[in-house]
């Protein structure tokens, strides 16, 4: 009793989060209003489908209430697909035809008072052919991730791709229980609990909206990629990294772009700001002259100063946050060696 009781409530708290979501991405004002649209209506017919797996579980709900349910996975698949091109192609217009993908979910919701809902065939037949046409939406949401890879930044193809995973998840335990592969009915509604809390977290503290930051850029993934190779060939080539005068600035004169093309570049890329990207070449500079026997009596302030930090201390911050370890026992590592 006491474990029938915490699964429920667990369940119930990740309906609440998700319609929090929901009701957060239908609200906010900035970033994309129509993708934040879209994922708030994939969100919302996964919460009152599960919702349904729920209650469902607990009471006996009325079949014509369970056929409405169901019908709003009709609605996910649509609008997931809606949302990746509303992601990936701000400026886009939506046609009205596209909204025709749309009409399974308004037959099914005119027709659930006569659908069966009784665990006979006919039952099993609507039910099957609800989460069929989920999982053909899935495919052509993975065809469009691989199809855009290529021309979106990797943030948002990532971000993407993590929501068509979590509802990948959701189909697959559905389909497991359908199939009776899966003892547990409930288990597809904890899940989703799970699920819910992580998506919280990637929206409210690492949001899509920080990474819609370039949208309106011209430059393409290809591009990116290519300006990005220019950069590494600079910094190797000629080593200017070591001047500890350097900056965005002075480094996207020499290339003939823009500082914020630059920045860009090295963020969409690299997932690094222009400090980061450039310190990352001075620490593996260090990283030689550390172990460089010429070296072997020089101070670590001194190898500091010659790999391009301004003081010791930004080198030992630095160090240790891309090595997890000081320049002192980086040394000391390859003496006892």
């Amino acid at each position: 009793m006491l474990q029938q009781g915490f699964i429920l409530v667990l369940s119930c708290l990740g309906v609440i989060q998700a319609l929090f979501l929901c009701f957060y991405l239908f609200t906010i004002k900035k970033g994309n209003k129509r993708a934040n649209r879209f994922l708030a209506f994939v969100l919302l017919g996964l919460t009152i489908r599960i919702g349904k797996s729920v209650f469902h579980n607990y009471l006996d709900v009325d079949p014509r209430i369970r056929n409405l349910a169901i019908a709003t996975i009709l609605a996910v698949g649509p609008f997931l697909w809606f949302y990746g091109k509303a992601l990936f192609e701000k400026q886009r217009t939506f046609l009205k035809q596209e909204y025709l993908h749309l009409i399974p979910f308004g037959i099914f919701v005119l027709a659930s008072p006569f659908i069966p809902n009784r665990g006979d065939f006919a039952s099993y037949l609507a039910y099957v052919l609800v989460f069929a046409h989920l999982g053909v939406y899935l495919i052509i949401c993975w065809k469009y991730i691989f199809k855009a890879k290529n021309e979106v930044t990797v943030q948002l193809l990532k971000w993407y791709r993590n929501i068509v995973i979590g509802v990948n998840v959701i189909w697959v335990l559905y389909v497991g229980i359908l199939l009776r592969w899966i003892p547990s009915y409930i288990l597809g509604a904890i899940s989703f609990s799970f699920l819910m809390y992580l998506f919280s977290y990637l929206l409210l503290k690492r949001h899509v909206f920080a990474l819609e930051k370039y949208s309106n850029s011209t430059i393409d993934r290809l591009t990116s990629k290519k300006m990005l190779q220019r950069v590494k060939n600079l910094l190797e080539e000629n080593e200017v990294y070591l001047d500890s005068d350097i900056s965005l600035q002075s480094i996207a004169e020499q290339l003939s772009v823009t500082p914020r093309e630059l920045s860009q570049v090295i963020n969409e890329n690299e997932q690094k700001n222009f400090s980061e990207f450039i310190n990352h070449y001075r620490i593996e500079k260090a990283k030689k002259l550390l172990v460089n026997p010429s070296y072997a009596n020089e101070k670590i302030a001194t190898i500091a100063y010659d790999c391009g930090f301004g003081n010791v201390t930004s080198f030992n911050l630095a160090f240790k946050a891309e090595t997890d370890i000081t320049p002192s026992q980086y040394r000391n590592q390859f003496k006892v060696a």
